[in-house]
């Protein structure tokens, strides 16, 4: 489940949603730790730059953001300190990484249908339940999406 942030002539940016690590924010990035949920893990954002911390928050103060992606969603700013985060933000979730495609390289690969597309909700970026997040998804999109949904990770042991 990607979050296309970013979408242009150039490529497109996103992250990836429902993909959980086992590090604790408070182990990997001790600095956001406050700004977070207590115990919360890193999300593994994609296979770009899997070193790089990108932070997505839930926005009080939109101006606070380096860039909005949808609603008061978006990115924190590389510069911002986590104090000024946590003035500005409702919740934020920490990735490592981001998922990256070349120019008209997402579009192509839309256009032959190898993306189901579906427009993104608040809840979605914040999900409690990231690992069904896919699923959750299928469902909310409906018609035969919804009992895609409801096939297993691998469908060879079903």
């Amino acid at each position: 489940m990607i979050l296309v942030a970013d979408h242009g002539e150039e490529g497109a940016m996103g992250i990836v949603l429902n993909r959980v690590s086992e590090a604790p924010v408070a182990d990997a990035v001790p600095q956001l730790a406050s700004v977070t949920e207590a115990g919360a893990c890193i999300h593994v954002g994609g296979p770009v730059q899997p070193e790089a911390v990108v932070v997505v928050a839930e926005f009080e103060d939109e101006s606070a953001a380096a860039s909005i992606v949808f609603a008061d969603v978006g990115f924190m700013s590389a510069e911002a300190e986590a104090e000024d985060l946590a003035d500005s933000a409702r919740r934020v979730r920490v990735f490592a990484g981001y998922a990256g495609w070349g120019a008209g390289q997402l579009d192509a690969e839309i256009a032959d249908e190898a993306w189901i597309v579906e427009a993104a909700e608040v809840a979605d970026v914040f999900s409690e339940d990231p690992e069904d997040l896919w699923s959750a998804v299928l469902r909310r999109k409906g018609g035969p999406y919804a009992l895609v949904a409801t096939m297993p990770p691998d469908p060879s042991v079903n």
